[in-house]
């Protein structure tokens, strides 16, 4: 009988072919409201400060009930769900001016009479709001995927076709390559230059707790026997040995960068280079047909797929090259060239449009005809991927810019306080501790599969675990925000 439910739950969580972009962006297109919402409240009503039991309630409504909605009772209708958000916080924006808050001056120290030094790169609230509420997305899709009421279009597809989890699994990538960014800002600021061999003992101590967690996944899924799907990473592979392999081989992309200095090129290289191989000699057929026999063969779509991931997390560094600086500011004589050039919502959109071009060509009739594969994460996927995150980036950019102008423009090193009241603190919250709650929200998945048969759960008590477990997942990532906790894995 147990057999019998695992065989079904392994059918249950895959789907063949997936839904189309288009509705993966509607879906998707929920965060950007939400935090719309939010900000529009707190720059004009600040309600979110004082940060009390209310504004606690508000905050998980807009950026993780709406999101729940958005993937279960709201997935056939995300353009509904999306105009529900964006009228009231148009109306809003439209009815009511900005408030200001009001603060007694501090009278300043004799060292203070300088001009003081901006911070050269400070906390930006719309990267945070974009990696909390992609891993705000991630939680509850690893558990609401083994749901009847999350849809099967949105399950990772079996090897052809797009789908929301696997826009998560790299996104993911993506986002934690353009945090990376910020150390090799520091290093370019300093003239620092790391050889080789120090960079690589670096990035095996980031690497070594990854792979711990990859085994203690590897072994508690075997021993407790379940449900897996072979096809999405292999027999033994998973995500954290995905994750814990990429700060090596970054590390020696690194040292490409004096020859190529361009991760979006590098980026390119690879993922071309990967797609070359795919197509011009057998490995393909090896991933997708060739059987089972030895450790390679076993874990062959973990092992493969590793190099269109790592494509995505060079093309996030060099997402995170131009947006994690401080914008500078524009004279008033500069030509909209030179206003265009600094503006980092305008980079963005530059950049989505030549990412979207490229992935557009590469499966087009009249380009490269090919096919989006997560299992394979050939070029498409990787186009695919990059192209979304950087649309992403550049809507949450264009809130933060709507809603708070001066942000990005501000030059006193104190204004990076302001930046915590422009971001939701659960999203605060989820970003500082991003990957410890990923962890944490696998064992409650898989306390809940351990104990609930799932398959068989009607559509309003699934709304009430699902709930109740995104619940507990952001209670603790405000505790430990609370606490000023902050886990590093």
């Amino acid at each position: 009988m147990a057999n019998n439910y695992k065989a079904a739950k392994e059918a249950f969580v895959s789907n063949l072919t997936g839904g189309s972009v288009g509705e993966i962006n509607y879906v998707t297109l929920v965060a950007p409201s939400t935090v719309l919402l939010w900000s529009v409240l707190q720059s004009r009503l600040r309600l979110f400060t004082p940060y009390n039991a209310p504004a606690i309630l508000i905050d998980f409504l807009l950026n993780c009930a709406a999101i729940l909605f958005a993937t279960t009772i709201y997935s056939s209708a995300p353009l509904l769900l999306n105009l529900l958000v964006i009228l009231p916080a148009a109306s809003i924006y439209l009815l009511s001016g900005p408030t200001t808050k009001h603060a007694k001056p501090r009278p300043l120290r004799q060292h203070e009479h300088s001009k003081p030094t901006p911070e050269p790169f400070p906390i930006k609230p719309f990267v945070t709001n974009y990696r909390g509420s992609m891993l705000v997305v991630t939680c509850i899709a690893i558990l609401a995927v083994d749901f009847r009421i999350f849809p099967r279009r949105f399950a990772k597809v079996e090897n052809w076709g797009t789908s929301l989890m696997d826009m998560g699994v790299g996104s993911f990538v993506f986002s934690s390559g353009v945090v990376s960014a910020r150390s090799i800002l520091r290093d370019q600021m300093n003239r620092r230059s790391t050889p080789l061999p120090r960079r690589l003992v670096a990035s095996l101590r980031h690497s070594l707790p990854l792979l711990v967690l990859g085994f203690i996944r590897l072994y508690s899924v075997k021993g407790l026997d379940y449900a897996e799907h072979v096809t999405e990473y292999g027999v033994h592979w998973n995500f954290f040995f995905t994750l814990g392999f990429l700060p090596p081989f970054v590390a020696i992309f690194h040292s490409l960068f004096r020859l190529i200095p361009s991760y979006a090129l590098l980026s390119c290289i690879l993922g071309f280079a990967y797609e070359a191989t795919l197509d011009l000699t057998t490995l393909k057929a090896f991933i997708l047909t060739a059987p089972r026999t030895d450790l390679l063969s076993k874990n062959r779509e973990g092992i493969f797929s590793f190099f269109g991931y790592l494509s995505i997390f060079l093309a996030g560094q060099a997402a995170g090259m131009y947006v994690l600086p401080r914008q500078q500011p524009v004279d008033k004589g500069a030509s909209k060239r030179d206003i265009l050039n600094r503006s980092t919502l305008a980079r963005l959109l530059a950049w989505t449009f030549l990412w979207t071009s490229l992935f557009v060509f590469s499966t087009s009739f009249y380009g490269m005809g090919l096919a989006v594969s997560r299992r394979l994460a050939n070029l498409p996927y990787f186009l695919w991927v990059t192209a979304f995150n950087c649309g992403q980036l550049a809507l949450f950019c264009a809130v933060e810019t709507l809603c708070f102008p001066n942000l990005q423009k501000a030059e006193d090193p104190l204004e990076s306080e302001k930046g915590k009241e422009s971001t939701s603190r659960i999203l605060f919250a989820f970003n500082r501790n991003g990957l410890a709650l990923f962890l944490f929200a696998n064992l409650l998945t898989g306390l809940v599969n351990m104990t609930v048969p799932t398959l068989h759960v009607e559509q309003l008590a699934s709304m009430g675990i699902l709930v109740a477990y995104i619940s507990g997942v952001c209670g603790l990532a405000l505790l430990l925000d609370y606490r000023s906790i902050s886990i590093k894995l």
